[in-house]
């Protein structure tokens, strides 16, 4: 359909018609494979006709059940009007990949695509056309359960997987019955709520939102995202789903977004428990002047619909503009052509869970997992050793993680199960549950770990304490599998600690027991099989971090590219004698583990950094080059990382922040030599007018394997580049 058909349509459509189109309703008011009024309809008092009118639909998938109700719908449809099947395809439909978070400790924007792109294709053929995902949202709180569906607290690594995320999801406009829609969210700040708690208020100053938080929404919408879901926080004193500041000014006018903008469940409806809306009538004027099109689940907008024929002028415009973004989406999405994209049983049963499919997920998930430590080289595993495998995430299949909505953990292998195929000598006992322990569990663990020669303990938490309404306050592992390891330890046997788990903890006490320690995260539909294959050399481990992860509870939010301060501290021993530093009286600042950090089976080093200019200038960049050397006998895989430090800046700057990084394989002893390409637009600023600004002076640049451990070298940019992207940023 041409968009000349589509405003053909929408000028045939009633007032009640195009209301309809902004009213979203869940899989509750689709019992069987059509439209009834019993359960919630009756309680949110909703007619027949009303819901034959609204416009879209969350949570049903399936081939014959979504097109039994597509069938329904237009049936009754007067304009025959397709609706839209929208639902949480996070992390993949069926075939599970590892959480957003894991998938952004690849640091390889190929993986975020790929899972992004089965995702969608294994979406499609069950009748969804729209995915709220992905997550954009920046977080340096691990106390947020959300953050399992993040990629974590850098700006241009979760820009980066933003991007490649949307691709994955849609492909090319028009799109291909292969590719569902993408939604951004949740615009904006969601992930800084105070004390991590979930829901509750985020206050962030407008330059500081612009510096750190808009950058990855920003890119998304430069990938052509097609819709954008709304917040349930405040921001700017103002909540988001009400703000028109944030989402005509900035997302509409600034960021040019013009599809679709969805509000998060009942989050019109929360504005009058925000107290910025005496009712629901109060609440629907707002967010429809705020610009949001569809109301998911508050039936504010169905309020319009009870005096349709006496909406207002202006109220009208609204509408209209909100029914011609919808109708643009179904057109884009190729619903008035085929309101079904093509769906049937047959096609459903080839294109899901795929051989394909889970080779894929399984490389994702290998490349996932973060290697935190291995004393001694005590991994690989050997074939012919004696395991002694414990712990209560060792033999269960809910290693899916949550937003897993499809995937099935009753089919999926466990980590034991794995280890058995892998290994020749393998005994197991679950010592402890995630959060209880007995005696006799204890004992029994403790009698095959002392006939053992490596210990393999797979802690960590349940995916039940990650995910929306998981705020937690105490990250560190259940006491009763602190005890287990504790006991186990006291046996001086080799132990590998797996940690299962949605979000960075304080494993302190976990690292001081272990001789090597491994995030597994929640891997996915075939997360065993990979781990096993890292646990037994198979493949090479080079997962980092995304977070960093926290030597004391205290200490979050911490994070790496922190600010400035007037009182650093030097991180020698003049720190000790200096009380009057930016630190603690009782613990170091730093943290146990930093973002960017991940070991490797190779022994990698980076020797040598190398510029092939000092100066940036208006026609030329600079190529950063480092000397990658692995000094060991097995090929290694290393995620090279550029950091950048601004010495002076109008506003004050990062002591560090990531611009660029290149995974790349390093031949057993060998060298290789990356390039980066660094142009002026990496050195940009948001400035205390709240603009973008590149500042004249002096920029150190740093390489290494991660955050911490960098070669440095200096930089300057001179005063004719600054001026003139200024300039054009002025234009």
């Amino acid at each position: 359909m041409t968009n000349s058909t589509v405003k053909k349509l929408f000028e045939k459509m009633t007032i009640e018609e195009k209301i309809g189109q902004l009213l979203q309703l869940s899989a509750d008011f689709f019992q069987g494979n059509s439209a009834v009024i019993t359960g919630p309809m009756s309680e949110h008092h909703l007619s027949l006709k009303t819901l034959y009118q609204a416009g879209s639909v969350l949570g049903v998938s399936g081939a014959k059940r979504v097109r039994a109700i597509q069938s329904d719908y237009l049936a009754h449809s007067r304009l025959k009007i397709p609706m839209l099947f929208m639902a949480d395809v996070v992390h993949g439909y069926q075939t599970i990949f590892p959480i957003p978070l894991a998938l952004t400790a690849s640091f390889d924007p190929s993986v975020m695509k790929n899972a992004s792109e089965v995702a969608a294709s294994e979406a499609a053929a069950g009748g969804v056309h729209v995915t709220f995902a992905p997550m954009v949202d920046l977080v340096r709180d691990p106390r947020w359960g959300r953050v399992m569906e993040s990629s974590g607290e850098d700006p241009f690594l979760s820009s980066v997987m933003a991007q490649a995320a949307v691709k994955g999801f849609q492909g090319e406009k028009p799109l291909a019955n292969e590719h569902i829609a993408a939604c951004v969210k949740h615009f904006a700040a969601y992930g800084a709520p105070e004390a991590g708690r979930e829901y509750n208020t985020v206050d962030l100053s407008e330059w500081r939102f612009r510096e750190q938080y808009l950058p990855a929404y920003a890119k998304a919408i430069e990938a052509q995202v097609l819709l954008v879901m709304t917040s349930f926080n405040t921001l700017f004193g103002v909540p988001a789903t009400a703000n028109q500041y944030l989402m005509r000014d900035i997302l509409r006018k600034e960021l040019h977004f013009n599809g679709v903008l969805i509000s998060d469940w009942d989050a019109i409806g929360e504005l009058i428990t925000h107290g910025v809306a005496g009712d629901l009538k109060q609440a629907a004027s707002l967010a429809l002047k705020a610009g949001v099109d569809i109301d998911m689940m508050s039936f504010a907008y169905a309020h319009y619909l009870k005096k349709a024929t006496d909406v207002d002028s202006n109220t009208k415009k609204l509408i209209d503009e909100s029914v011609m973004r919808i109708l643009e989406l179904k057109d884009v999405l190729g619903l008035f052509d085929d309101p079904y994209r093509g769906i049937s049983e047959e096609r459903e049963a080839i294109a899901i869970k795929t051989h394909k499919n889970l080779a894929s997920a399984q490389h994702a998930a290998e490349q996932a997992m973060v290697l935190l430590k291995n004393k001694n080289h005590i991994l690989p595993l050997k074939q012919q050793q004696r395991l002694a495998v414990v712990g209560p995430a060792a033999n269960t299949g809910e290693i899916l993680g949550s937003w897993s909505w499809q995937g099935d953990s009753s089919t999926t292998e466990s980590y034991i199960s794995a280890l058995r195929r892998h290994f020749l000598n393998v005994s197991y006992a679950q010592g402890c549950g995630f959060h209880q322990i007995n005696l006799q569990e204890v004992q029994t663990a403790m009698k095959i770990a002392r006939n053992s020669d490596v210990i393999v303990a797979f802690m960590g938490l349940p995916q039940s304490d990650s995910g929306e309404a998981t705020s937690m306050t105490n990250l560190c592992l259940p006491k009763e599998q602190l005890t287990l390891l504790a006991r186990l330890s006291e046996l001086n046997k080799p132990m590998v600690i797996v940690v299962n788990t949605g979000r960075p903890l304080v494993l302190t006490d976990v690292d001081a027991e272990s001789d090597a320690m491994l995030i597994s995260w929640f891997p996915g539909s075939r997360g065993a099989e990979a781990l096993a294959n890292i646990l037994d050399g198979t493949v090479e481990p080079s997962g980092k971090l995304p977070m960093t992860f926290p030597r004391k509870l205290g200490q979050i939010p911490v994070y790496y590219n922190a600010y400035s301060t007037g009182r650093p501290i030097q991180g020698d021993s003049s720190d000790n004698e200096n009380k009057y530093l930016s630190k603690y009286i009782d613990e170091s600042n730093e943290p146990l583990y930093p973002f960017g950090f991940g070991l490797t089976y190779a022994d990698l080093i980076v020797t040598d950094l190398r510029l092939n200019q000092k100066t940036i200038t208006p026609n030329k960049s600079i190529h950063v080059m480092a000397v990658v050397k692995n000094r060991s006998d097995r090929d290694g895989l290393a995620v090279v990382q550029c950091y950048i430090h601004q010495k002076v800046g109008q506003t004050v700057r990062p002591i560090k922040q990531l611009i660029d990084f290149i995974k790349v394989i390093i031949p057993a002893n060998s060298t290789k030599t990356v390039e980066f390409n660094l142009t002026s637009d990496k050195l940009v600023s948001v400035h205390s007018d709240l603009a973008k600004h590149i500042d004249v002076g002096e920029y150190i640049v740093m390489v290494g394997l991660d955050s911490e451990k960098v070669l440095k070298d200096t930089i300057f940019v001179k005063q004719n580049i600054g001026e003139l992207y200024n300039d054009q940023i002025k234009k």
